[in-house]
């Protein structure tokens, strides 16, 4: 049986038409949802960075947001100052993209990459072949640079994006 405390807001089962193909979030959805939201900001971006290599995407979906002031406050004129408000932040979750190697030091980075992402062997050495390739996504700046000085140091060309 459902626990109808757990279902989403919108829905409504007097209403339900199975020819929409939606029906009721399963429990083990909610298990996931419950351990997902749990997680602290480290282990989501290291569950991001997991779930985007075991799905084969490179990048994750850029998703557009206006600050709620700048909608109140947009105009012709507007518009260019928001847009210098914009530029102002920093960034502050990067990309690793591996930009070329040493092809003496090619098992030495594949079991670096290996070190610090949860990627099999095979994974691994697959991603470190087709380089240019991102080897890491939502890494904070100290992080990327400190993967960085150990790439560099075994002979790979590492940038952040």
């Amino acid at each position: 049986m459902i626990d109808q405390r757990r279902l989403p807001a919108d829905y409504d089962p007097s209403n339900f038409n199975p020819t929409e193909h939606r029906s009721p979030p399963t429990d083990r959805v909610f298990r996931l949802v419950e351990e997902v939201s749990s997680l602290t900001l480290l282990e989501m971006s290291e569950f991001s960075s997991i779930l985007m290599n075991k799905l084969a995407t490179e990048r994750a979906p850029i998703v557009g947001l206006m600050k709620p002031s700048a909608v109140v406050g947009m105009s012709a004129k507007g518009a260019g100052s928001v847009a210098k408000q914009e530029k102002k932040v920093e960034k502050t979750v990067f990309e690793l993209k591996l930009e070329s190697f040493e092809a003496a030091s090619k098992i030495k980075i594949i079991k670096e990459v290996r070190s610090f992402t949860a990627l099999g062997l095979k994974e691994a050495k697959d991603l470190v072949e087709k380089a240019p390739a991102v080897i890491k996504g939502g890494v904070s700046k100290e992080e990327g640079e400190h993967i960085i000085e150990k790439m560099k140091a075994i002979g790979a060309k590492v940038v952040m994006e």
